[in-house]
């Protein structure tokens, strides 16, 4: 497995704030629709950099989905379905999937690409999107775990705490790693978040409530927010380095 992408996906009339608070987020401009797919928009970096989070319009809630890059999909498509995923719709470019927990992704042929660096605000302060954390309530975590874990490979650092399993990276120079988290919800289905990572917690959760995010509360290491369509997300202490083999400790 490679490169991986998160993709914000919000009903048609949430469309363009979400495009705008996400954008102002990221410090990058959000690009043409797609010629073969009108509905997705990427967030561009520039300077050469390959965009790695992107906006869909959908006929349903907000929520945040993964695309995961394969030099073989085939065989990755295959080693899902034989591990509890289902497989939902194929389209020429990918095929969409459902995890045992129900949190929805696509597999798509690996291409080359170069992380984007970590934007510098005006104050001096740097951000990047650097993950995604998968929530899963009780009843399914431990599948869902074992799922993601035997699916990708790579590289897996266990957590202490208890509300947290791990996180993941691939070292092949994914912009994204991801967390592992144990929801209090008894039962119910595999969601997932977006994680920036910033090297001052305090100044990039001001500018965030700024741009008009609703303020969930701090956590340890990490300050909860919410967009203008609903969706949570967390400010992390993580490093916003783009670097091939990152810090999971």
């Amino acid at each position: 497995m490679t490169w991986i992408h998160a993709v914000v996906d919000v009903p048609d009339h949430q469309h363009a704030t979400s495009a705008a608070f996400w954008s102002g987020v990221f410090g990058w401009p959000v690009g043409g629709p797609w010629a073969d797919h009108p509905e997705l928009q990427s967030f561009e970096p520039g300077n050469g950099a390959a965009p790695y989070v992107h906006l869909q319009r959908v006929g349903a809630a907000p929520r945040v989905h993964l695309d995961l890059e394969s030099g073989e999909p085939d065989v990755t498509v295959a080693r899902a379905l034989d591990l509890g995923a289902e497989l939902v719709a194929e389209e020429k470019r990918w095929r969409t999937l459902v995890s045992p927990g129900g949190l929805p992704f696509c597999v798509l042929v690996a291409t080359e690409h170069r992380a984007p660096a970590p934007v510098t605000w005006s104050d001096g302060h740097r951000s990047r999107a650097v993950q995604v954390c998968v929530d899963s309530p009780r009843s399914v975590h431990d599948v869902e775990v074992e799922f993601w874990r035997a699916l990708l490979g790579g590289r897996w650092v266990g957590s202490d705490a208890r509300e947290f399993a791990g996180t993941w990276h691939d070292d092949a120079g994914s912009p994204l790693q991801l967390l592992f988290q144990r929801l209090d919800e008894p039962a119910g289905t595999t969601r997932a978040h977006l994680d920036l990572g910033t090297d001052d917690l305090d100044a990039e959760v001001g500018r965030i409530c700024g741009l008009g995010a609703a303020d969930i509360g701090p956590g340890r290491g990490w300050h909860a927010l919410r967009d203008p369509s609903g969706l949570a997300f967390c400010v992390t202490a993580n490093a916003p380095e783009t670097t091939v083999h990152r810090d999971l400790s």
